[in-house]
């Protein structure tokens, strides 16, 4: 049988291959990260009362998670876990941070935890994502599905910052608002979380 060579179409081939081999290679790496000490990680929880606004801080926060890049770009995150102690929050008075413990049952519930149950990764800018998540909150021993837009920034020493704020409510962990000098001073309902946390390999 006679074989018929087509020309064109093996210059079709190495074309296609020379194009193949040309193109960048999306390299997809998936690195642990851990929370960086230091005084720009942080937590603050800020309520008020028919008195005066109030805020409390903890720098002593535990957290890590799989960031996912591909390339250069942050595509997503996995085995996201976050927690602290309720008694290293603190506020500018001790008497303050007694009756919070107390409230809150922090000698039985002592740790507050966050677990990612799912997240959707947007770049907004070069390095800056938007992250919409969803996850698990255990607050005093009552466990919630929240949501959450978090920023995140890939920084030019490769740390990753997340940052955002979340509203929650006393009442939605199965506390009681307290009240305290006999009634006079109310501690309203609604908390605000609001976090700035970053990342190092």
């Amino acid at each position: 049988m006679k074989q018929t060579n087509n020309p064109l179409a093996a210059i079709r081939f190495i074309i296609a291959a020379i194009i193949l081999l040309a193109a960048p290679q999306l390299v997809m790496a998936q690195v642990t990260y851990k929370l960086a000490d230091g005084a720009d990680t942080y937590l603050k929880v800020s309520g008020t009362s028919n008195i005066h606004d109030w805020t409390m801080t903890s720098s002593s926060l535990e957290s890590q998670g799989t960031f996912v890049k591909e390339g250069d770009d942050l595509s997503a995150i996995r085995a996201f876990t976050f927690q602290f102690a309720i008694k290293t929050l603190k506020s500018e008075h001790s008497s303050m941070d007694s009756r919070m413990n107390k409230a809150v049952n922090a000698s039985k519930y002592p740790t507050v935890s966050y677990k990612l149950t799912s997240v959707t990764v947007t770049n907004i800018l070069k390095g800056k994502y938007l992250l919409k998540t969803k996850g698990d909150l255990t607050f005093a021993g009552n466990t919630q599905a929240i949501s959450m837009d978090v920023t995140a920034k890939v920084n030019a020493d490769n740390t990753i910052t997340c940052s955002g704020t979340k509203k929650i409510q006393l009442t939605d962990y199965g506390i009681k608002p307290p009240s305290y000098m006999l009634g006079t001073m109310k501690v309203y309902n609604d908390l605000t979380i609001q976090f700035n946390l970053i990342y190092k390999k």
